[in-house]
């Protein structure tokens, strides 16, 4: 590496944007650049994404960062890759795609999930893996595709990720991470390939299309002279793959931080909780819900779980309003009446009221799972007005919240959050009051490829181990801690009790309701 390589380039390749991300040796963020993709849906719950679109933006975005940073070319000194996780992205001979990509979002696998969900096996599955089976995992999906879609699976000649396939096109190398490994076919405990899982998936016969796993804080490939002239960079840049980005961004977002564990909640449309634990302190649930994903340290992995509907609970209720207000001819906009959010939770009085807030049309899948959980409000009373409503719903996204980091074990000790929501005091008040442990914001821009770029960091010997980055990286963007008052977590603890009783109480009402 000479003096003029200077920076870090991270590739975040989401669902629909596909960023690019410049960042200096110690973490400084310089400048990004995205590019719109796009993905299909069809009949029967097909999502699909063109894996040749795929390339095409991320080496349009790279091109674009080039446009931003002088001598990007010469500058940089390493380039690394996340993406979105789960689906099945197929490669056959010449590396050419088999057909588009089935993407996490893809509902197809939705009766063979339901098939083998019903074994004996599945148990000894969810041991090894730490995970529940869905129809976003590539397990399901090509269990599917080997029942109803054979034709696939026999074009296929390597079974990759999003992520894996962009770093096949920069490298020209088929491999995939130990995070995508852990959680799909393998063992959280050892970071590979398990005979149990694949068995109890039916995929033995298609070992052979799972590619070699590599950790990229240790092993990187050089770009290629045909990928380095599509993006605008040097041959021979090396080239880290990245682990899958959900724990990407809780990483950048400091989900470890002074070399102790710690959790991240990223509170968006939906709700993501992770928490870092030692191998030996996971605990999995008899709902066999949730995910454990390995972290680029050594022994240490994330417990996952997720809620289908975070902040979109409280974007249905301000529409709500903002429509009846129409309805009188008063015209309001949406961010005026979000903006009024925390004045009307401070000024309004706590009370009993408990939302649940399954305002998803998919229902819930953390730390339960039911296509037919829906919202509801529990304890109102005539007394009660709008602010009391929107109030309620704040404090219901703290306790779905709690509800995921109860089904994993002892809560954390202290949870940093990243997203648009945790801007807001009432939320972050709400989640540290329900959760009874400080909440840090993190001011990082871009995690995802932030994390990403940490352990290209590590890999060309930037750093010794993560965290050494991390102590650069991560640890100056966290705020400072903000504990409970210790009323506001005795109150929430009583609701949580009552919050738990109810949804298990009224799960037998959901399925009535849903009866055609």
């Amino acid at each position: 590496m000479t003096h003029a390589h200077q920076l870090i380039i991270g590739i975040d390749a989401g669902t629909s944007v596909m960023k690019a991300v410049a960042f200096t040796l110690s973490g400084r963020q310089l400048a990004s650049a995205s590019v719109r993709n796009a993905y299909d849906t069809a009949d029967g719950g097909a999502v699909t994404q063109s894996m040749t679109r795929t390339w095409a933006d991320c080496a349009a975005a790279l091109k674009a960062l080039g446009e931003k940073i002088e001598h990007l070319a010469d500058r940089t000194a390493a380039i690394a890759v996340t993406g979105q996780g789960d689906g099945t992205w197929l490669v056959g001979k010449g590396d050419q795609p088999v057909g588009d990509a089935w993407l996490w979002l893809d509902a197809r696998a939705a009766p063979t999930v339901t098939q083998l969900s019903a074994l004996k096996t599945d148990r000894a599955r969810f041991e090894a893996t730490g995970t529940g089976l869905n129809t976003c995992q590539q397990g399901a999906q090509m269990a599917h595709m080997q029942s109803r879609y054979p034709e696939l699976l026999g074009a296929a000649e390597a079974v990759l990720h999003c992520k894996d396939w962009l770093y096949l096109k920069l490298t020209g190398v088929r491999a995939t991470d130990p995070s995508e490994v852990s959680f799909t076919f393998g063992n959280f405990r050892t970071r590979d390939y398990d005979d149990v899982v694949l068995d109890a998936l039916g995929l033995a016969a298609h070992k052979h299309l799972l590619p070699p796993v590599i950790d990229g804080t240790r092993t990187v490939h050089p770009l290629t002279e045909e990928a380095a002239s599509e993006c605008g960079l040097l041959a021979g840049t090396p080239v880290s793959l990245g682990y899958v980005d959900m724990v990407m961004t809780a990483l950048g977002a400091g989900v470890r931080s002074e070399g102790l564990n710690a959790a991240a909640s990223a509170i968006g449309s939906t709700g993501v909780h992770l928490q870092a634990k030692a191998v030996e302190d996971v605990v999995l649930n008899a709902q066999r819900t949730g995910y454990v994903i390995a972290l680029p340290i050594p022994g240490i992995v994330t417990q996952v779980q997720t809620n289908m509907g975070a902040t979109i609970n409280l974007d249905w209720l301000l529409n709500t309003a903002q429509d009846l207000l129409a309805e009188f001819g008063t015209a309001v906009a949406f961010d005026e009446l979000l903006g009024r959010v925390d004045q009307w939770f401070v000024g309004t009085k706590p009370s009993d009221i408990l939302y649940h807030p399954y305002i998803s049309e998919a229902g819930e899948r953390g730390p339960f799972v039911n296509a037919n959980a829906r919202a509801n409000f529990s304890g109102l009373s005539v007394r009660h007005r709008f602010p009391d409503l929107v109030r309620a719903v704040v404090e219901g996204l703290g306790l779905a919240a709690r509800d995921c980091y109860d089904a994993m074990g002892a809560l954390p000790r202290e949870v940093r959050i990243s997203g648009g929501a945790a801007r807001s005091d009432a939320i972050r008040s709400s989640l540290s009051a329900a959760i009874r442990a400080p909440v840090r914001v993190s001011q990082r821009e871009e995690a995802g490829a932030a994390g990403a770029s940490m352990m290209a960091a590590v890999a060309i010997g930037v750093y010794p181990d993560m965290d050494a980055c991390i102590a650069d990286w991560v640890t100056p963007h966290l705020g400072a801690g903000e504990p409970p008052l210790a009323a506001d977590a005795e109150r929430m603890q009583r609701l949580f009790e009552a919050y738990q009783t109810i949804r298990t109480g009224i799960a037998p009402a959901w399925d009535i309701l849903a009866a055609r």
